[in-house]
């Protein structure tokens, strides 16, 4: 999946993709308005706001807001991510984003909402006491090339059945949703954070991802690398394999309140958000294993020494690069040190729309692999911490004499990985 923005902890600057190609935009359909009712006498109180004459406060800003008025009118409004103090109650935060703009919706887990503002009112909020910063809601879509299953088996997944499939984990997929009649496929449950409507997959991508993770061992179709692990579908990516980074932020925020243990994201951004490295710090400290897509931009050119995507470069994640079945580095997979592990990516046959199959190619298909493996781990552990799995999985890696830019710690070896749990 793909955003665009700009800065970087790990790496690079650039724009945000789903695991394998292109960039979308999110038609007006897919925009959910959230508005929410306030009173300025009940958050005078608010924490971290005692003693400040709320309505005298909200009288100014609304002052603001009307030398502001002649300026914004013919405007055209840039979708935002406010970030405030997490001191400022949400009732508050949306009461303020309102009187300046088009509110979207709360996004809590990064202390923030969601709004739609004309330039000169984004000026003026960001001046606002208790404003901590103002984001760019980049666009993300998922990264498709389609292409002609060997990748379970390379990985060893077989290998590791006989100990475990993956049975009492939860592996979120934050998609465009999972195909809900797919008979290799058993969805455990769902969120649409696009909109609040059905999680169902109406792209492909989702489905894709979900068989290789966890296609169900029924004896016909394909098998996923952790078969007996429970999927949930967390769709954030419309039709159009497009969405908007706040939709990703939102899918991250349900995973950890729902108990989800393993997160893929076969997306990325050449776009530094400081919102979005702070969600995936939170859910890092809530012990959840999350996995992502290196991206398709191929080799370094120029000075650059890093293709990688966010949120691949993030350290909280385990960044995949893809192989092809000669166990070398995928000609399109994007390398640089941020790279933990490769996996197949090329010509990988999985589950699709309806119940369809379909063989795609890309580091979106790499990721889950990599994630059905962390399942695999997690099911023999007691509890462990993001940093035990992943030593697990890297100390346990093949080597496939690749460079550290292109393979991190080598190609994942699922049933090395569970052995060494014993």
């Amino acid at each position: 999946m793909r955003l665009d923005a700009g800065a970087s902890p790990r790496g690079t600057s650039g724009s945000l993709v789903a695991g394998d190609a292109g960039v979308g935009t999110k038609p007006a359909a897919h925009q959910r308005a959230c508005w929410f009712p306030y009173d300025g006498r009940a958050a005078t109180t608010a924490a971290g706001w005692e003693g400040v004459p709320m309505k005298r406060y909200l009288a100014w800003a609304l002052l603001v807001l009307m030398l502001l008025v002649s300026q914004t009118a013919s405007m055209a409004q840039s979708r935002r991510i406010v970030v405030f103090n997490p001191n400022v109650a949400e009732p508050v935060r949306v009461g303020l984003a309102a009187r300046f703009g088009r509110v979207v919706k709360p996004l809590p887990l990064v202390d923030a909402v969601v709004a739609e503002l004309p330039p000169a009112a984004e000026q003026a909020l960001a001046n606002i006491p208790g404003v901590v910063r103002i984001d760019p809601d980049v666009v993300v879509q998922a990264v498709q090339t389609s292409e002609v299953q060997w990748g379970v088996a390379r990985v060893n997944a077989p290998q590791a059945w006989s100990t475990t499939t993956g049975t009492g984990v939860n592996v979120g997929v934050i998609d465009t949703g999972i195909s809900a009649t797919h008979p290799d496929l058993s969805v455990a449950g769902g969120v649409n954070t696009i909109n609040g409507g059905s999680w169902n997959d109406d792209n492909g991508h989702g489905t894709h991802v979900a068989g290789i993770i966890a296609a169900l061992r029924n004896g016909f179709g394909v098998v996923g690398v952790a078969p007996s692990a429970n999927l949930y579908a967390i769709k954030a990516l419309n039709n159009k394999g497009s969405g908007y980074l706040s939709d990703i932020i939102e899918g991250i925020d349900w995973a950890i309140q729902h108990g989800i243990n393993v997160i893929n994201m076969s997306l990325g951004t050449s776009t530094y958000v400081q919102s979005f490295q702070d969600a995936v710090a939170r859910a890092y400290n809530a012990g959840v294993v999350q996995v992502a897509a290196a991206g398709n931009d191929g080799p370094p050119r120029g000075k650059k020494t890093s293709t990688v995507e966010y949120p691949g470069k993030f350290t909280q994640v385990i960044c995949v690069a893809a192989s092809d079945s000669n166990d070398q580095i995928a000609k399109w997979s994007s390398v640089g040190p941020e790279v933990d592990l490769i996996a197949p990516g090329v010509s990988i046959l999985s589950t699709y729309l309806g119940t369809s199959y379909a063989t795609l190619s890309g580091t979106s298909m790499a990721a889950p692999h990599v994630a059905g493996a962390a399942a695999l781990v997690l099911s023999q552990l007691n509890s462990p911490t993001v940093d035990e799995v992943k030593s697990v999985l890297y100390n346990t890696a093949t080597d496939l004499g690749l460079t550290v830019n292109q393979q991190g710690h080598g190609l994942v070896n699922a049933y090395a990985a569970v052995l060494a749990t014993q």
